[in-house]
C-alpha cells in the first residue's frame, strides 16, 4: 500500500489520542478535587446549588442546604469545591476586602483627564455653559406679521 493514503488514518488516530488524552486528565483532576473534600467546605454540584459539606462517605456526601436542612448527594454529582472566601461571597454576599496599600490603579482614563481642583474652578469659569433644555415653542416661532410679508428681517429694518 501508498503510504499517502495511510496518512489520513494515521492522523485520525493521533487525533482519537489526543482528545481521549485530554478528557482522562480532567476527569483525574475533577476525581481529585473531590477526594480533597473536608467537612465544612462550601462546594457547587453540577446544577448550580451551593452546599456545605458535613459527611463524607465512599460514593455519597451529606451536603448541608441550608441551616438543619441536610441532602445526600454522589460525590460525582460535585461540580465545584469552593475556597471560603468565595463561598462566603456567593452565599452570604460578603464583600472582598480591597489590598489599599498597594498601588490603585485606575479602571478607566478619568485620571488622565481631571483636573486638580485649583485648575478646576478656572476651567469652569472658562467653558461656556450649554442649555441642553427643551425651548418653549414660543421661542421656536416668528410672529406672523414678520411671515407674511416675506421678506427677510434686515429688509424690514431698511423700510
Amino acid at each position: 500500500m501508498n503510504p499517502v493514503t495511510l496518512l489520513p488514518f494515521i492522523v485520525l488516530i493521533g487525533a482519537m489520542f489526543l482528545m481521549t488524552r485530554s478528557a482522562k486528565k480532567k476527569q483525574a483532576a475533577a476525581a481529585n478535587m473531590r477526594n480533597e473534600m473536608q467537612p465544612g467546605t462550601g462546594v457547587r454540584t453540577i446544577g448550580g446549588m451551593y452546599a456545605t459539606v458535613k459527611e463524607l462517605h465512599d460514593d455519597s456526601v451529606l451536603l448541608e442546604i441550608a441551616p438543619g436542612v441536610h441532602a445526600v448527594y454522589a460525590k460525582n454529582s460535585i461540580g465545584a469545591v469552593l475556597d471560603d472566601a468565595e463561598y462566603n461571597r456567593i452565599v452570604h454576599g460578603d464583600e472582598e476586602e480591597l489590598d489599599v496599600d498597594g498601588a490603585v490603579v485606575p479602571d478607566d482614563a478619568s485620571s488622565l483627564t481631571e483636573l486638580d481642583d485649583a485648575d478646576d474652578t478656572a476651567a469652569d469659569d472658562d467653558v461656556a455653559k450649554i442649555d441642553l433644555g427643551k425651548k418653549d415653542e414660543a421661542d421656536d416661532t416668528e410672529p406672523a406679521d414678520k411671515k407674511s410679508d416675506g421678506k427677510s428681517d434686515g429688509e424690514a429694518d431698511a423700510k
